[in-house]
Parts: C-alpha cells; structure tokens; sequence
C-alpha cells in the first residue's frame, strides 16, 4: 500500500464515498467518519437510524472511497456490503466507536470505561439486560458498512470530490 494513503487511513477519521442512488441512478458523494482494518477493509457508520446511503450501498454495492484529510488526496474503487446481522455488526461497531472517541477533546476515558463493560458483557455472552439493552437498542439502529478497498488507489489532485445533496431530503 501507497505510505501516503497508508498514514491517511491510520490517522485521519473521515473519508467521503460515492455511490450510485438507487433511484435515479446518479451519484452521490457522503461523507462520513469510518474505522480502517489496518488491510483492505474500512467500516462506515453514523448516527442511528435510516439512511438513504445505506439503501444506496445495499442496491448499487460499486462504490468509491475518497480521502479527505492529510496532504494527498486518494480515490479507490471498492464493495461496500451492509451489515445487518447484529452478531456481526456490534465488533465492528465497537470499533468504530473506539476509533471515533479517539478524537483531540473527547472524553475518552469515560466512554472507554462504557466500551470495557460493553465488551465484558459480550465476552460472557450474557443478556443484553439493564443498561446494555439501550446500548443495543442504539447499535441495532446504526448504519454499518463494510467497504472493501478493491482497486489500485489514484492520487487525485485538487482534493476530493464535492458533497451530494441528499434525495428528497432524505439524510
């Protein structure tokens, strides 16, 4: 992997995809905070609840993957695939909450004390009861897509493409 691209997807915490509307067909280009495997695979969430970009991953799976912060700029064609199940969803989940509370200026030791008892929860496989259930009820309303970076990465000049509006008004 490029050593540009490679400190970028280390480091930074937001990237911007473009997808095709399942509707119209045109593209649209996000942008979202992400948590990179360290190999071929970033996973993008959100806030909870329904998203038009989901719906436009989970019907048009092509899409392109944009770096957005550091002193290059990267495009690379890549899978996405919407994550549903909620055994395979709450690990990647995690990490990308981890990811995101790693952030300068965000209070990180105590949401860290709230992922350990997350984990340990899920470690002892016991019920999701008590304050774990809210924390469930959240994470069954998160997007959660994988991404599998699949091209050669493309040093694009000028920075990244521009945000789409939504359709619709739809987020």
């Amino acid at each position: 992997m490029n050593p540009a691209l490679q400190t970028i997807l280390e480091n930074s915490f937001f990237i911007r995809v473009t997808m095709t509307r399942r509707r119209s067909g045109t593209p649209r280009t996000i942008e979202t905070t992400y948590v990179w495997d360290g190999a071929d695979k970033i996973v993008i969430s959100g806030y909870p609840g329904r998203r038009d970009w989901v719906a436009n991953m989970g019907a048009n799976p092509d899409v392109t993957v944009h770096t957005v912060e550091g002193d290059h700029w990267f495009e690379i064609s890549a899978t996405a695939r919407v994550l549903r199940d909620r055994n395979e969803r709450v690990p990647h989940l995690m990490a990308f909450i981890e990811h995101w509370a790693e952030r300068p200026g965000f209070p990180r030791r105590r949401f860290m004390f709230v992922l350990n008892m997350i984990r340990l929860n899920r470690r002892l496989h016991l019920p999701w009861w008590g304050p774990f259930y809210f924390v469930r009820k959240i994470f069954d309303q998160m997007p959660c897509v994988e991404i599998t970076l699949a091209g050669e990465p493309v040093e694009r000049l000028g920075g990244p493409p521009p945000l789409s509006e939504p359709e619709h008004g739809r987020p």
